[in-house]
């Protein structure tokens, strides 16, 4: 997992009186994202969404939430997937949320916030929910923070909640997938309608539970979950995002105790070669990794883990081999394209860094770090209005509107008028100005 923690969304402002909003942070890994993209697949299709359309995306929280941004982003906290037991869990989790996308449960909470399709749309995304807010909210919120306006940003009505049950059982039961996982996900929150408000886990701010929600549940389940068989690679790819995370976010001693308890061996193996690293003994870490390509030698994923931990051991001219061995099993991943770029520019090779990197941004245009390394590559290259309107973009991104501007005005005065990267660039500067203007 790429440096854990990297700002993802443009979803940060100051509230009315000055207290700076805390930023949602996404944890950007391919690995994970692959993991929780294959859950995803067969609910997305079963809600009459495409899987290539809606993005479920991890926010680095401790708390138990799940929600949506808009309707291309599933949002759910690193706190719930390391919580949850099963795969049908967290498919339950998903299938939930996906209703609320399927049953137009946005339009009603924010009937002009746009797609976030590019960088400057996120921007975008942020002025909506901003403009949603009434008086009280200002400027605007932070998705993650527990502010009163995003609970009712996020909130969602009883009769939502239940529709939105109904229609994900029906998914999961489209899917082939035990709606018992639902009931699972509800027993965790079961009694937290009697704490307060400040003891309440921020799903229960989002989603009312009641008695009535988990016994529908319940009588679903029991109906029909006694025919349907686990799917083992659904349980694999949990366990392996699962085994990853906990990997990256808990003390390297706790998980060399318990990765014997790995569901597989390779994932063993990975979450071992992660604590090692996280304890600087590269020798270990390799050894370990090496293992688990012993198991699966063409596995995309563990050699993207292999490039990180030596570019991150300052080897990148071994880490250009592994990226390499990785783009030939995932050709095209906007990831793994960024980290080759990444490892190329530590080696010094700005313009083969610019090549993968353009070629990442061009599928992924929503991650900080890759707009950070672009911004150089640019740069190092003679190319400063691109570099400009790459810096631009990452600024937005992080919502820090007034430094996107800055740099967006520079890209305008440098950029040929009407070329598609001036018009990235004029984006973001009428976002900052329209954040602006409601200040």
């Amino acid at each position: 997992m790429r440096a854990i923690r990297v700002l993802m969304l443009s979803l940060c402002l100051a509230l009315v009186a000055g207290t700076p909003a805390r930023a949602l942070t996404v944890l950007r890994d391919a690995d994970i994202e692959y993991a929780l993209d294959e859950l995803a697949r067969p609910i997305l299709n079963a809600a009459g969404l495409s899987p290539r359309a809606v993005k479920i995306l991890l926010v680095d929280d401790p708390s138990l939430n799940a929600f949506i941004a808009d309707n291309r982003h599933i949002l759910i906290h690193s706190g719930l997937v390391l919580k949850l037991d099963t795969a049908r869990a967290l498919q339950a989790v998903i299938a939930h949320e996906a209703a609320h996308i399927a049953n137009g449960h946005i339009p009603r909470r924010a009937a002009n916030m746009r797609s976030a399709r590019t960088a400057a749309g996120l921007g975008l995304v942020l002025a909506g929910v901003a403009a949603t807010q009434n008086a009280e909210a200002g400027l605007g919120i932070a998705i993650g923070t527990s502010s009163s306006a995003l609970r009712r940003l996020l909130a969602h009505t009883r009769a939502e909640e239940a529709s939105a049950d109904q229609s994900a059982v029906r998914y999961m039961l489209r899917a082939g997938i035990d709606p018992v996982g639902a009931v699972e996900v509800m027993e965790i929150f079961r009694g937290q309608e009697a704490l307060s408000v400040s003891r309440q886990d921020p799903y229960m701010l989002t989603h009312p539970l009641s008695r009535d929600r988990l016994r529908t549940l319940q009588a679903l389940a029991k109906a029909h979950s006694a025919d349907i068989p686990q799917d083992s690679g659904a349980a694999y790819w949990f366990a392996r995002a699962q085994g990853k995370l906990s990997a990256f976010q808990r003390h390297p001693g706790w998980t060399l105790k318990r990765a014997g308890d790995s569901a597989t061996t390779d994932i063993r193996h990975m979450r071992e070669a992660v604590a090692h690293h996280r304890r600087a003994d590269k020798t270990r870490a390799l050894r370990a990794l090496d293992a688990a390509l012993a198991l699966r030698p063409n596995d995309p994923f563990l050699l993207d883990l292999k490039g990180q931990i030596l570019l991150e051991s300052r080897e990148a001219r071994a880490a250009i081999q592994a990226y390499r061995q990785a783009t030939r099993f995932a050709p095209g991943h906007p990831l793994i394209l960024a980290g080759l770029g990444r490892a190329q520019l530590a080696a010094g090779d700005a313009r083969g860094a610019l090549s993968a990197l353009e070629a990442a941004y061009a599928r992924d245009p929503q991650d900080p770090r890759l707009l950070r390394d672009l911004s150089v590559a640019y740069a190092q290259t003679g190319q400063t209005g691109m570099a400009s309107v790459a810096t631009a973009e990452r600024y937005a991104l992080q919502g820090r509107l007034a430094d996107a501007k800055i740099h967006a005005d520079r890209a305008l005065a440098l950029l040929p008028r009407g070329a598609p990267a001036w018009r990235r660039a004029e984006d973001v500067a009428l976002i900052a100005q329209s954040a602006a203007r409601r200040r």
